[in-house]
Parts: structure tokens; C-alpha cells; sequence
């Protein structure tokens, strides 16, 4: 019975050990301008936080004004143990709303995107 109970407890934690990766990805945590926002003044940057760390050279975003063309970003940068993507918006921004697209490569390898708006008064 002892080996039955202590076969089984191998077992199941064998199988949470080998889950546990798939649930790695690096999601959006919170960003800045904060999404769905609506700012008084024209944010100087995009800062996107994930949720785990991510590799700089294939992690980005895109701006897009209310007119539907982007909006230039200098070179996007990490900090916060690789986690925070920051980026300057290096073009004007006027009243509207804007799109960010994101994407990013998790340390593991898992690819993530996404996208959010945030208004600008």
C-alpha cells in the first residue's frame, strides 16, 4: 500500500514538474501609458512590463496614431531583470487615440503578442 500511495505522489509530481513550463510565457503585466487610459499630456514613452524576463532582439512594439500611421519609437531597451521593455516615442503625439502592438520572446523561447489603446486629451 506504502509503495502504491508513494508510486502515485512520483507520479503526480512528475507530471505538475513537466506542466509547469507550458504556462511560461512573458504576459503583459501593466504598461505605461497605462492601457485603455486617457492622458492629460502626451506620454514621452512607451514602458511595457512583463511577466517574466524576455530577450531584447526579437521583443518590440509599434505605436499607431488615430490617423492609422505609426508613430516613431527610438531603440527599445530592457530593465528590471530583463522584464521591462521601455521605448522613447520619438514622434508627436496629438489628441486621439493610439494602438500599441506588442510583441515579445520569453527567455524560454515562448512567443506572446498583444495589443492595447490609450487616449491622449
Amino acid at each position: 500500500m506504502l509503495r502504491t500511495v508513494s508510486a502515485a505522489a512520483v507520479a503526480a509530481l512528475a507530471a505538475v514538474a513537466l506542466a509547469a513550463p507550458a504556462f511560461a510565457h512573458a504576459h503583459l503585466q501593466k504598461s505605461y501609458p497605462a492601457a485603455d487610459s486617457v492622458n492629460s499630456s502626451a506620454p514621452t514613452e512607451i514602458d511595457i512590463t512583463f511577466s517574466e524576463g524576455v530577450n531584447l532582439k526579437f521583443t518590440g512594439a509599434t505605436l499607431t496614431g488615430p490617423d492609422g500611421k505609426a508613430v516613431p519609437l527610438g531603440d527599445g531597451m530592457l530593465m528590471g531583470g530583463d522584464a521591462l521593455w521601455m521605448a522613447p516615442i520619438t514622434g508627436t503625439l496629438g489628441a486621439g487615440v493610439y494602438t500599441v502592438d506588442w510583441h515579445a520572446l520569453a527567455a524560454d523561447g515562448h512567443k506572446t503578442t498583444g495589443s492595447f489603446t490609450f487616449t491622449v486629451k
